[in-house]
């Protein structure tokens, strides 16, 4: 059985190849633009990564389907990847010096078999200036991120604390990720990759 990641996204990527764990990788067609926020972050995001996995079902019936949906949620608003660089400026401006949740969405399934999980972790901002801003968005990558930034690398500049699972603000929480994976007989600690 196939594991078959159905996201375009380098981080998750990036950590499924913390693991020696076979997989790969598709895009799901699924526009998650017909499906509009209705309040819960938690239950937003557990349908987009449904959403995602049961477009994959059709073109791949025999995989393990592995998706996730990722947004950040703060004072009853979401913040999904920006549509422009002032979009994403004022996101950040929003969520300066501020609380956030960042909520994850993970679907996995094998033809009439499916499991979900949604993982939150909480992130206070720094108090961000307008000219950091603008020289957090010249450095990082920032388009195809929730909310427009990165908690890895230099752009965990803008981070002041953090309360629950990293790799959920990366977009893969591993510990849920694990959980899931048990439920077929995956136990990612026979995969683990040697590190020098």
């Amino acid at each position: 059985m196939e594991l078959l990641l159905g996201s375009q996204s380098p981080r998750r990527k990036e950590i499924l190849s913390f693991f020696s764990l076979p997989f790969t990788t598709a895009k799901p067609p699924f526009d998650e633009e017909e499906h509009p926020f209705l309040g819960d972050p938690s239950a937003y995001v557990n349908l987009l990564s449904k959403g995602k996995a049961e477009s994959l079902r059709v073109n791949f019936p025999d995989s393990l389907i592995l998706t996730a949906d990722t947004t950040v949620y703060c004072e009853g608003k979401i913040y999904n990847k920006p549509t422009s660089q002032e979009e994403g400026f004022d996101f950040l401006r929003a969520l300066s010096g501020k609380w956030q949740s960042v909520f994850t969405g993970l679907t996995l399934g094998h033809k009439e078999t499916w499991f979900h999980l949604v993982e939150e972790t909480r992130v206070l901002f720094n108090p961000l200036s307008d000219a950091q801003i603008r020289a957090y968005q010249e450095a990082i990558h920032w388009p195809d991120k929730a909310a427009g930034y990165m908690i890895q690398g230099s752009g965990s500049l803008i981070v002041n604390r953090i309360e629950g699972c990293y790799y959920n603000v990366m977009g893969m929480p591993i510990q849920a990720l694990s959980r899931l994976l048990l439920e077929f007989g995956i136990d990612l600690w026979n995969y683990l990759k040697s590190s020098s």
